[in-house]
């Protein structure tokens, strides 16, 4: 079922709450068809944008928000064909399943043949057909949040907005219902934004990323452009696990067991856990000895002390054991070094 999408552009949109600025001018453009995810800490801002582009919130002037073409800055959220997923749902207790999905179709007064048939395709969809006339308090937390997005779908949205919808659930079930979420939402190609402070959700749902901090955006791009590219030390410390080394200069040149490494003139050198080996200590450039090792099923994650100003964290296969004080090396291949001012 393919819905109709629509290109969102926010022009310097900002916020401001009783005197306090919660969201700096910003500038985004969201394609049509693309699920945008806006990623960050709590408090940085990622709600309030996200409640801009439905309508419930208005930004201080002179910010405007278009759909397509169509400047709807002034438009409340139920003339501007959004559907919305809260983190709570914001179900109705006292309608069964099929009455929630159905809700908004019987707001907008379509006929009761339509809104039937609309209603068993999205119970097909989100398969829950056995669960029709059940109570919302009968469902599970997974059964509930296919309803809540069922019914954001009823009534055709052109812009689908989702506020932390797998936070309540425990971490088995957000994993699987992020992979069903990602299925759903790539057979819909509805443009989307998703806000979420979880990364692996970010990675696995996003088309782009936008990471968001302090009412700024940091960065914007694909979830591996924000993962090995990072713009600055906010990003690259928010998203996935960084390690810090002291650069080693000799002629312009960081040296490492993988090889030598231009510099690029910045003041510090990160690498991911997974982008380093162990080597022969005798030979390392970085030296350290094992502090900590946590088995973690497919990996093992090691902390090495005495190697850099704060311990690192390199991946290694999950049958290796090594005991804590054993000495190492650490080799890093010099395309994974990140360089950041």
């Amino acid at each position: 079922m393919k819905l109709d999408s629509i290109p969102i552009t926010l022009k310097r949109c900002a916020k401001t709450f009783r005197g306090t600025r919660v969201l700096e001018p910003l500038d985004l453009t969201i394609g049509a068809g693309e699920t945008l995810v806006l990623l960050g800490p709590s408090g940085c801002g990622k709600t309030t944008t996200l409640r801009m582009i439905a309508g419930l919130e208005t930004p201080d002037a002179p910010g405007r928000v278009q759909f397509g073409d169509d400047d709807v800055t002034a438009l409340p959220i139920e003339r501007r064909k959004v559907g919305m997923v809260f983190q709570n749902y914001a179900l109705f207790p006292n309608l069964n399943v099929r009455g929630n999905i159905g809700y908004g179709l019987k707001i907008a007064r379509v006929s009761a043949a339509a809104t039937r048939e609309r209603v068993d395709e999205l119970l097909a969809m989100m398969r829950l057909e056995a669960h029709a006339d059940k109570p919302i308090a009968q469902l599970s937390g997974g059964q509930r949040q296919r309803v809540a997005l069922a019914r954001a779908l009823a009534p055709r949205p052109r812009v689908l907005l989702l506020d932390e919808p797998l936070t309540a659930l425990d971490a088995r079930l957000r994993d699987a219902l992020r992979g069903e979420m990602n299925a759903l939402l790539r057979g819909l190609g509805v443009t989307t934004v998703y806000v979420t402070h979880d990364q692996a959700e970010a990675m696995e749902l996003g088309d782009r990323i936008v990471v968001m901090s302090a009412g700024r955006i940091e960065q914007i791009g694909t979830p591996r452009e924000i993962y090995y590219r990072p713009a600055s030390r906010a990003v690259a410390q928010f998203v996935g696990t960084l390690n810090r080394i002291a650069g080693r200069w000799s002629d312009g040149m960081l040296r490492t067991t993988g090889g030598a490494v231009p510099s690029t003139g910045a003041s510090e050198l990160y690498f991911r856990p997974e982008d380093a080996t162990l080597a022969d200590p005798a030979s390392a450039a970085l030296r350290g000895v094992i502090e900590q090792s946590t088995f973690l099923g497919e990996r093992t994650r090691l902390t090495i002390g005495g190697a850099a100003p704060d311990a690192l964290f390199v991946d290694v296969a999950g049958r290796i054991e090594l005991a804590r004080g054993t000495p190492v090396g650490i080799a890093i291949a010099p395309e994974a070094l990140i360089a950041l001012a």
